[in-house]
């Protein structure tokens, strides 16, 4: 005998009528009675196996409208991705740096002496610039270090297609390269000296051994580092070597390849300050040397800075040029 759940007149029917308690629950005359579904929705519980057990319910992912008129909340996944970059983001460092360099100046915190405060820095190079000695030796480290940049450049990327590119010449290259970086760069100073002389050609050499050694290290890596099978649909398509190169070696050898510019930027203005103290009549570095002996640490501090201006300013021209040329690729930078 079933017992009817009708609340609406508050009878019991007769015995002998034989109503699904459930079926009847579910046709409610709408006095705000509900069923059982929306119940457990409700208390976030399953009910559908029969067994009263209670299931937890999926998490809501969409914001849904409950049974009496409230609004249950979507959680929302948190993305995994670093988001949008900031406009001009790489400066804030920097400036932060700057800005803790003059609180502390004006706290009195430093050794005017030994690390003057921005502002006597920036007098002082607005003085050299006026006096027209800051302005011939920024263009003589310019120059010195475009022509030994250029050469390593060209010798870090032929090597490495030679080198990632031919067996032969990964035999005869490589493991000399490898040697190469192994040896400190500057080491060879004397010896370059006693074979190029004391003027400016060993200057230039040392400078395109710095920069070839990373631009060969990175794209040599990248050759390495193609997928075979884009070289066997390249055989299957039938392409020649040269539109093997262009279409398949220097797309997939390029990121590499940026990686080992920004490297060989850098590596030129570390080569630069130290080279041009060494029997140097002009230069950033050499203008550094000559401040050390009078102890003008204002003057040294001018000579860094613009160094490291010179850097940022290089390496974010090659990074601008690394997403332009690279804007097929969906990265976590872009």
């Amino acid at each position: 005998m079933t017992i009817s759940a009708d609340t609406t007149r508050g009878t019991t029917p007769a015995p002998d009528t034989h109503t699904d308690a459930h079926a009847h629950t579910g046709t409610g005359t709408g006095t705000g009675t509900r069923t059982e579904a929306e119940a457990s929705a409700d208390a976030g519980t399953d009910t559908s196996s029969g067994t009263g057990a209670a299931v937890p319910a999926a998490p809501a992912v969409a914001p849904v409208a409950a049974a009496d008129g409230s609004r249950v909340r979507r959680r929302r996944r948190r993305g995994l991705a670093p988001g949008k970059p900031w406009p001009a983001s790489r400066l804030a460092g920097p400036l932060l740096l700057i800005a803790l360099w003059a609180a502390a100046s004006a706290a009195g915190r430093l050794d005017t002496g030994a690390i003057p405060a921005p502002w006597t820095v920036l007098e002082t190079g607005v003085h050299l610039w006026t006096d027209g000695t800051l302005t011939t030796d920024v263009l003589t480290s310019l120059e010195r270090a475009g022509y030994g940049f250029a050469i390593g450049l060209v010798a870090g990327v032929t090597l490495a297609l030679l080198s990632g590119l031919t067996r032969t010449g990964e035999a005869l290259i490589d493991g000399t390269v490898q040697l190469n970086r192994a040896i400190p760069t500057l080491g060879l100073i004397p010896l370059f000296i006693l074979w190029l002389g004391i003027g400016e050609t060993f200057k230039i050499a040392i400078i395109a051994i710095v920069v070839y050694i990373p631009i060969y290290l990175n794209t040599h890596a990248a050759l390495s580092g193609i997928d075979h099978r884009f070289v066997e649909l390249a055989e299957v398509q039938g392409l020649s070597k040269v539109r093997f190169i262009r279409q398949i070696v220097i797309p997939g050898a390029l990121p590499g390849f940026f990686v080992g510019l920004r490297l060989g930027v850098t590596g030129s203005w570390l080569g630069l300050v130290v080279l041009e103290q060494i029997n140097a009549t002009s230069g950033l570095g050499y203008m550094m040397f000559q401040a050390q002996n009078y102890g003008q640490s204002d003057v040294i501090l001018v000579g860094l800075l613009i160094y490291g201006v010179f850097g940022l300013i290089s390496d974010s021209a090659v990074r601008l040029i690394e997403r332009r040329v690279l804007s097929w690729r969906r990265t976590l930078s872009n």
